[in-house]
């Protein structure tokens, strides 16, 4: 069955009987079990595992047909969809890759019950690095081996994830859950030309999920495109109170905040001096290429000191949190140390090492290199680089696996220790074939904005996903853009620069944006009673004036508590400025208007106070 494995390509499909769900997981299913070259699958399901499923989706089908209604009720109905081996499918061993540490859950991981539930189909479990332990994808033992690449057999697939990412990109699900603690769920996405989400730490349970390091772990979400990736994270991303380490999903990155961003977007690039390639000129000039691509994409970029962000990613392995690692396996190196690999134990093994001096002294360092990492991350929307630095071949990994790992960590090791959402993106090929991608990432709980600036760069690297047999589509409008981390504030009186009460912004973290003057639809009253003085904006239907104000960007966060103290007849409400632009700002009730002073001329609050 040749046809493209997008969601909604999908549902299309159903609603207009070109095949049934049955037919698509049956031909899937015959499709993962004929691939016997390339070791994918550590456990795919058999036709009479999956069959519970499938007449789940037909009961479902029979009781509301197959219309936009039952898509909105399960809106992965249908979908086929792999899960690393590290985490939980009920009554299917779990291995994390390694056969004496085998068991069978009973129950789902909650993340891959929220996704059966929405009616997505489980395909099976994926090949991966040995408890999660590499970028490399060459981790895996026998009876399975190494995971090749989708695009180049000879070349690394990546890892951890490495079979998730390699059954998508091969056409043989929709879309694969993996893990990401260094970069499991995007290095494996750039070498296999697919889409990685590496949500907010605590966005998707790991309730069922092998731990590596347990503070650390993310489950990731490999896709065909931006739009795939957010219909699976909205399903995914719910709070489970069993998870000591989930974490609430805020609503400004919620389910309704996902369109292709329209407005100016800035992106940091570090320095020219520390962007690594490791003598990879094609990778290079690959990066560079996609920087001229996003500049005619309308995309402003800015230099960025890149050092806090490598210092941090140093002590992933050279500091104590190897130690996680140790704890989650400390049974099995202790008991069966030779049921691990020899680069698996010799890693992990050093996680016996570390005192409670080393965590606390790594500690105090990764907080300073996080206040000048966030310093970097508030000049820009989000900071770009490439995903991995270079690839490697499979031979070169084997013969030099250790450095070779750390060296494609490079761009993606400090990210869940500096708390930072990041999308993956393909973006070109090398001339072997094999793909070359780039990361965007910014702080945590904008995993909503990070795939809309994906979605709006979509048309700027016109690639089909995997090997070609989803095209990226165009996302369709959407009502509500993405919201901004920040809310600008029009303010005339009190709260001005300097003023009595301009501390309320201040002690809040505003900035003074620009001084300027509302459209000349207002008039300006000055209220009786105080102290403070006090002014009134009130617009007018017909005529008016236009007066001074200043215009104040606030966090978001704090707006709450600024808005409760306003004090009646005044509220906020919508300004228009001299450009023709809207924002938030002080208004008042008419009511509040009786014994007030117009002060329309000269319509300035602060010539007002000096003729009094």
């Amino acid at each position: 069955m040749s046809h493209s494995y997008s969601i909604n390509d999908l549902h299309s499909s159903f609603k207009e009987k070109l095949f049934s769900p049955r037919e698509l997981i049956v031909s899937l299913s015959d499709k993962i079990h004929a691939t016997t070259d390339n070791p994918v699958w550590i456990r795919p399901l058999s036709r009479e595992e999956l069959e519970p499923y499938i007449l789940k989706l037909e009961a479902a089908a029979i009781a509301e047909d197959i219309t936009d209604d039952i898509f909105i009720k399960y809106p992965l109905y249908g979908i086929p969809f792999a899960i690393k081996d590290n985490i939980d499918l009920a009554g299917i061993p779990t291995t994390a890759a390694c056969l004496e540490f085998s068991y069978t859950p009973d129950v789902n991981a909650v993340v891959v019950e929220h996704l059966i539930a929405a009616g997505a189909v489980p395909m099976g479990k994926t090949n991966m690095d040995q408890f999660a332990t590499g970028l490399v994808g060459v981790r895996s033992p026998k009876p399975w081996g190494p995971c090749k690449n989708a695009l180049n057999e000879k070349i690394i697939s990546g890892g951890s994830s490495s079979g998730s990412a390699v059954a998508l990109a091969l056409g043989q699900v929709s879309f694969s859950l993996g893990t990401d603690t260094a970069g499991s769920g995007r290095v494996p996405a750039a070498l296999n030309n697919v889409l990685g989400l590496k949500p907010s730490k605590g966005m998707l349970s790991t309730t069922g999920v092998v731990p590596a390091c347990r503070s650390l772990d993310c489950v990731s979400i490999f896709a065909l495109d931006s739009n795939d990736a957010n219909t699976v994270f909205d399903v995914a991303a719910v709070f489970d109170k069993s998870d000591a380490y989930s974490r609430r999903n805020p609503y400004a990155n919620g389910p309704r905040y996902y369109s292709s961003a329209k407005s100016k977007v800035v992106l940091g690039v570090p320095r020219k001096n520390q962007l690594e390639f490791y003598g990879d000129d094609e990778s290079a000039a690959l990066f560079y290429d996609c920087l001229g691509k996003l500049k005619k994409a309308d995309i402003e970029l800015v230099e960025i000191d890149f050092e806090p962000f490598t210092e941090a990613a140093k002590l992933l392995y050279e500091g104590p949190w190897v130690a996680e690692r140790y704890l989650a396996t400390e049974s099995l190196i202790e008991k069966k140390p030779d049921a691990m690999l020899p680069v698996i134990r010799k890693i992990i093994g050093g996680g016996a090492l570390p005192s409670a001096r080393d965590a606390f002294a790594a500690e105090y360092k990764l907080r300073a290199l996080e206040q000048r990492a966030d310093t970097e991350l508030e000049k820009v929307d989000a900071i770009v680089t490439p995903t991995v630095p270079r690839y490697y071949s499979i031979d070169q990994v084997e013969e030099n696996p250790i450095e070779l790992n750390s060296c494609l960590g490079y761009y993606t090791n400090f990210m869940n220790l500096l708390d930072c959402s990041a999308v993956a993106m393909p973006v070109a090929h090398y001339k072997n074939g094999v793909g070359f991608g780039v990361t965007l990432f910014d702080k945590a709980f904008q995993d909503k904005k990070l795939l809309s600036i994906v979605a709006h760069l979509k048309n700027y690297f016109s690639l089909k996903s995997g090997l070609g047999l989803s095209e990226l589509k165009p996302l369709p409008d959407v009502s509500k853009g993405v919201p901004k981390s920040h809310i600008d504030l029009v303010v005339c009186g009190a709260h001005l620069d300097g003023l009595g009460l301009n501390w309320q912004l201040k002690e809040r973290g505003a900035k003074l944006v620009r001084s300027t003057y509302t459209s000349e639809n207002y008039s300006f009253y000055a209220l009786p009673g105080g102290p403070p003085k006090r002014p009134a904006l009130v617009r007018n239907n017909e005529g008016g004036n236009k007066i001074e104000v200043e215009v104040w960007r606030m966090p978001q966060e704090c707006f709450g508590s600024f808005v409760a103290e306003i004090p009646a007849p005044l509220g906020i409400g919508k300004v228009e400025l001299i450009d023709g632009s809207w924002y938030s700002g002080f208004i008042c009730d008419k009511w509040g208007l009786v014994g007030a002073e117009n002060i329309s001329v000269p319509g300035s609050w602060r010539e007002y106070l000096k003729s009094m």
